[in-house]
């Protein structure tokens, strides 16, 4: 089998879930590194890094705006936003990445540019664990938009689609979301914090 150098050129394999004696198990990382051969993105549409200060058993980088990068560390334990910029810890030691978008065409691309630039080896080394795409609106997602996600998604080492949560919209910060997705989710992102060296799982 051909691998090719561009993460988007080919729509990537179904992601598969294997559940034994009801333990699931994370979805297998497909690219795990930065990829040879990648061309950088400008350098208008690369994400900044920043010295984080204090420790983190996660840091989530938004790649916009209103990604919801906040909103997505709050529901896992001892992660904390970056403030859409690529983490570089004091100590030297490679920081966990979780990155994170909205599920429209801006979000979306936004996500692109910053996964070529850590497939390119532009930005700071860090283990990313995957691109969280959360919606952007009550609903379904329109299908242009979820093919999208799809290509997108292809670049990333793992991809979660997360629906919208109405309570958000209300201030509600505090309530776990009771979405199966969310459940998932959160259960996938926990067990690769937790292990030894999650860019090996399987």
């Amino acid at each position: 089998m051909q691998l090719s150098l561009n993460p988007w050129i080919t729509t990537p394999a179904e992601k598969v879930e294997v559940e034994i004696s009801d333990v699931h198990v994370p979805p297998a990382a497909v690219i795990s590194t930065p990829l040879k051969g990648m061309i950088e993105p400008d350098t208008a549409d690369r994400l900044a890094s920043r010295t984080m200060s204090g420790a983190a058993a996660l840091w989530v980088v938004g790649s916009h705006g209103g990604a919801g990068e906040s909103r997505t560390a709050d529901l896992l334990d001892g992660a904390r936003p970056t403030g859409h910029c690529w983490p570089v810890l004091q100590d030297g030691s490679k920081p966990r990445v979780l990155l994170v978008c909205r599920a429209d065409m801006h979000g979306l691309t936004t996500a692109q540019s910053a996964l070529t630039q850590w497939a390119s080896g532009a930005a700071p080394d860090v283990e990313l664990l995957g691109l969280a795409v959360l919606a952007d609106a009550p609903g379904k997602t329109p299908k242009a938009l979820r093919d999208f996600t799809a290509i997108v998604g292809g670049g990333a080492p793992r991809l979660w689609t997360l629906p919208w949560v109405e309570a958000w919209r209300h201030g509600d910060s505090i309530t776990t979301p009771t979405a199966r997705e969310y459940q998932r989710f959160i259960t996938d992102v926990t067990t690769l914090v937790t292990e030894t060296n999650p860019s090996t799982n399987h």
